[in-house]
């Protein structure tokens, strides 16, 4: 995989953590749709308007499960149609697979998990990207796929 774009050099961390910064965004209004669509279901089903979802229960942990599964298609819709989402479109970064086409929906899954995985253990899968001979963090490497940064419109 290494050699998928040798003319496009390796997204150094420092963009990928200010493209993640910037679609931190996106997804939390995302999240707070799914939110709103929990809680009128909530109150619809016959709970007092005064009671929240209990914390740690089952619902809550339904709740989690569909934000972080509407962040995934939030990600891997973009990466998909345009290799890039909001958050990665001002530093120029881009989602390729092998031989820079579009990776398959299956990898960008995979990217998806590994890179949540890799945040949940405090960034140690993005920190890789530093001792990586190839500049790939520990989701790149997993899915097949690379972050490239563009070269600047007009170069």
């Amino acid at each position: 995989m290494a050699s998928a774009s040798p003319s496009r050099p390796a997204a150094l961390i420092g963009w990928r953590l200010l493209a993640l910064l910037y679609d931190l965004w996106p997804a939390l209004a995302l999240w707070m749709l799914v939110s709103a669509a929990f809680t009128v279901g909530f109150y619809l089903g016959g709970h007092p308007a005064r009671e929240n979802i209990a914390p740690f229960s089952a619902l809550q942990w339904l709740l989690w499960l569909a934000c972080w599964l509407v962040g995934g298609a939030y990600a891997a819709i973009s990466w998909r149609r345009g290799g890039q989402t909001l958050g990665m479109r001002p530093w120029r970064l881009r989602v390729v697979g092998a031989a820079a086409e579009p990776p398959p929906w299956r990898a960008l899954a995979l990217r998806y998990a590994v890179g949540t995985l890799s945040l949940l253990l405090g960034g140690l899968g993005f920190w890789w990207a530093w001792f990586d001979r190839d500049r790939l963090t520990w989701h790149d490497r997993a899915s097949g796929t690379r972050m490239v940064r563009l070269p600047r419109p007009g170069k």
